[in-house]
């Protein structure tokens, strides 16, 4: 059975998105509808702990957020949470408490639970990064199918038909991703996994794996 379910890959007290994750079976259903929910939400949070800096966009006060680096709305950035120099914020991004958004790591279209890094050079894209998840320098989503044609789900049980043309990857909490490496289209990896540095990764990963290269995946001992 594939273990690709919201509730499979995630504990939602760490996210503000948990309201919004609860009614989708699979988390990349939540992508069509991010910006409009974010709007929504980022016009419901305490004043007193966010700002509004500019249409909506939403920073908490807590945050550091680097003068050079650029942010579109809809975005909304957590309590505790550096963005650094040059980061690129396309919009319609949620970034959880505690995160690291690193030198010229661009976000679109992603929800990044709390206690996230993506530190160095990290292109995320239509994608949600779970509880504590980290990617590596260069390490990337790849978001669109080189024949654009609609992106699936493969596992090693069956294939789910998403109906999205662009559909990065999912991490589950406290997956870790080694440096250089893609995340092609529809790649879903379960908590608690590693990837090797340099691996071109598609599919699904199971909870508690390593990852060492097509066809090679070892259980944690």
């Amino acid at each position: 059975m594939l273990t690709i379910e919201t509730n499979d890959l995630f504990d939602l007290s760490h996210t503000l998105a948990a309201p919004y994750l609860r009614n989708c079976q699979y988390p990349w259903q939540a992508f069509p509808q991010i910006s409009g929910w974010i709007r929504e939400l980022g016009a419901a949070l305490s004043k007193d702990e966010y700002e509004q800096r500019g249409e909506d966009i939403w920073v908490a006060r807590s945050a550091k957020v680097a003068p050079t680096a650029f942010i579109a709305g809809p975005a909304i950035i957590g309590p505790g949470t550096e963005v650094r120099h040059c980061a690129f914020i396309r919009g319609s991004v949620l970034v959880g408490a505690d995160c690291v958004v690193g030198n010229s790591t661009e976000l679109k279209n992603v929800i990044l639970f709390d206690n996230v890094q993506v530190p160095h050079y990290n292109y995320v894209g239509d994608s949600i990064l779970g509880y504590r998840s980290h990617m590596g320098a260069g390490s990337i989503t790849s978001n669109v199918k080189s024949d654009k044609t609609l992106v699936t789900v493969r596992g090693e049980n069956g294939v789910l038909e998403t109906g999205l043309k662009k559909f990065g990857a999912v991490l589950g909490d406290s997956v870790e991703v080694g440096c250089n490496s893609v995340l092609n289209p529809g790649t879903v990896i379960g908590a608690e996994s590693t990837v090797y540095p340099l691996s071109m990764v598609r599919g699904v990963i199971p909870p508690k794996s390593i990852y060492k290269c097509a066809g090679e995946i070892a259980d944690k001992k």
